[in-house]
């Protein structure tokens, strides 16, 4: 059989009378076909983009190899970003603990975790009070571990005194603690206030600028200031 694209008297005789296309259209064709391949296979390894990590296994038969090594590559760079996001979003909530969990919730708890234990008693206010804001804060730092306990599970004959108390632990080490009510300000205490004062123990990262309650000590010196006559006031006394 001949070669319809060569270029001979018969293969001529039939352009002619339209049985074959013209030399100059069969070579466009050709190369038209050519550009396509690559545009082809540049849309195949566009999608794998767009896929989920089950779709890549499941349409990895259309690939080439070249496909095949970009998206393995992919893959990997998915699988790496989804196992640091089910690290960081590893919590999320508080966890309620009895002293037989505590080696393994606290002790245990893993390379570079920060725990954040408070122990507390049913019927003391501002230990509810904290127990509700640290589920505020749980959800807001899910790659912190937040835990509570009744005081006397974990530590028996703990005085009630000492309540509420907050523990702080990097990789089950005390790093902070916070004992008793005068440390956290009483029953005015805010989730904000809270939350920078566990971020000056390095716990969490806050986004609050500065501290959200002013310093007692600020307040007393400015209530001193407004108190204590000026020279001026002196004289038009003396007058």
């Amino acid at each position: 059989m001949q070669d319809p694209s060569a270029d001979t008297e018969w293969n001529d005789i039939l352009r002619k009378k339209g049985i074959l296309p013209s030399k100059g259209n069969s070579e466009d064709l050709e190369e038209e076909a050519e550009e396509e391949q690559p545009v082809l296979q540049q849309s195949i390894v566009k999608t794998y983009e767009d896929m989920t990590l089950e779709e890549l296994e499941d349409n990895e038969d259309e690939f080439n190899e070249e496909d095949e090594r970009a998206i393995e590559m992919y893959r990997q760079q998915r699988l790496a970003e989804w196992k640091a996001t089910q690290l960081k979003n590893k919590f999320g909530e508080v966890l309620e603990i009895s002293g037989k969990d505590y080696v393994q919730e606290v002790t245990k708890a893993g390379e570079g975790l920060w725990v954040i234990l408070h122990l507390y008693k049913q019927g003391i206010p501002i230990c509810a009070l904290i127990n509700q804001h640290f589920t505020g804060l749980a959800r807001k730092f899910p790659d912190v571990k937040f835990i509570k306990a009744i005081s006397t599970t974990c530590i028996p004959n703990y005085p009630d005194k000492n309540l509420p108390t907050v523990f702080v632990y990097l990789e089950g080490d005390i790093k902070a603690q916070f004992i008793g009510p005068l440390v956290f300000g009483g029953m005015n205490l805010t989730q904000d206030e809270l939350e920078w004062k566990l971020s000056e123990s390095g716990a969490i990262k806050t986004d609050l600028e500065e501290n959200p309650k002013k310093p007692i000590k600020d307040v007393l010196l400015s209530t001193v200031r407004c108190s204590v006559p000026t020279k001026k006031d002196s004289d038009s006394e003396d007058d």
